[in-house]
């Protein structure tokens, strides 16, 4: 871990070669974060984790895996089981120079993120200049078309969390831009679904739009939905990283905030950076409405920190009342018809 030490803001406390010495060297240690690799001789990564989990529920793990359909399932599932973040071993480096590198700008942020998150700052830190918030349109019961949901660094634990609450009846489609690699976001997909009354799928370009079902963006794909021959369509393409992310938070919201205008529904949640700020301001332009999570129940506050920074929530949740608020704003419009009628 020489490239972590070589970084000024970062002091490496030890460096172990497995589980069992790890578990017993953290009450010596006290460390601010932990990195686990998932293959570790002994105990695994995964086991180790659960152990630290049931002892340090609140101390931040970092999972080390191979970017494999193998590593991705067991990132997969250290992210149920309580990982706070990962980062995916690049398989496309052919040098030691390189893989060194991709540590440095994949690893650090996000230590310096998590540890950050874990000490609550008096005053809320702007994580990224504010934009000018457009005017909150007089009429707040639009009827809402669609929900699109932005998040990163704890995001898959928090989808965890709101989509089992959303009834087999939801009567809106749900596009989803989780930022992580391909083959992460396929078996994030396929957990989601397990879980869901809803049906669950990584998008692969061409679906039409309809009511009860969630379209994950698959990973190194930015998603778009656009208005076709009455039909709303997703599409996939592979134009420029934004916000160095592509699945990026921001072009599926603008493309959401165009095709749906006032009947948009956008939900920022957990992760680090201000991918979806400015997404949220095209919705919010257009009509739309826009929910941000709350910085106590999110891993990192970076993504919708900067959405509240720049007064563009019309409301703040925490992660348990995220979902019963997207499922009241997408019902209002039926209880205005039936009152009508």
């Amino acid at each position: 871990m020489d490239v972590l030490s070589a970084d000024g803001e970062l002091s490496v406390a030890a460096t172990v070669g497995g589980g069992k010495l790890a578990l017993a060297r953290i009450p010596e240690l006290k460390p601010d974060l932990v990195t686990l690799d998932v293959e570790m001789p002994g105990m695994d990564g995964i086991e180790t984790l659960v152990e630290i989990r049931k002892l340090y529920p609140m101390l931040p793990v970092i999972m080390f895996s191979s970017a494999t359909g193998r590593g991705a399932a067991a990132t997969v599932e250290a992210l149920a089981r309580g990982a706070s973040d990962y980062v995916a071993k690049s398989a496309s480096v052919d040098s030691a120079e390189k893989a060194t590198e991709h540590v440095r700008q994949e690893l650090i942020p996000r230590i310096k993120a998590l540890c950050a998150a874990a000490v609550p700052a008096t005053i809320p830190e702007r994580v990224a200049p504010p934009v000018p918030a457009p005017p909150v349109p007089a009429n707040r019961a639009n009827r809402i078309e669609i929900v699109a949901i932005g998040s990163s660094t704890g995001g898959p634990n928090a989808l965890a969390e709101i989509m089992p609450q959303f009834p087999p009846d939801f009567p809106v489609p749900v596009v989803i831009v989780q930022h992580m690699p391909r083959m992460f976001t396929n078996l994030l997909s396929d957990r989601l679904n397990v879980i869901s009354k809803l049906h669950v799928q990584e998008c692969k370009g061409g679906e039409k739009l309809k009511r009860g079902q969630v379209w994950i963006a698959p990973g190194d794909y930015h998603m778009t939905v656009s208005r076709v021959a009455g039909d709303f369509v997703l599409s996939l393409n592979q134009e420029p990283p934004e916000n160095s992310c592509r699945p990026a938070v921001d072009v599926l919201f603008r493309s959401v905030a165009q095709a749906f205008g006032p009947n948009s529904l956008a939900v920022v949640m957990t992760g680090m950076g201000t991918d979806g700020m400015r997404g949220a301001s095209a919705i919010r332009e257009a009509g739309g409405a826009v929910l941000a999570q709350d910085q106590a129940t999110s891993v990192v506050w970076g993504m919708p920190g900067s959405v509240v920074n720049a007064s563009l929530a019309d409301r703040v949740c925490a992660l348990g009342d995220l979902a019963s608020e997207i499922l009241r704003r997408a019902s209002l419009w039926r209880v205005a018809t039936s009152s009508a009628s």
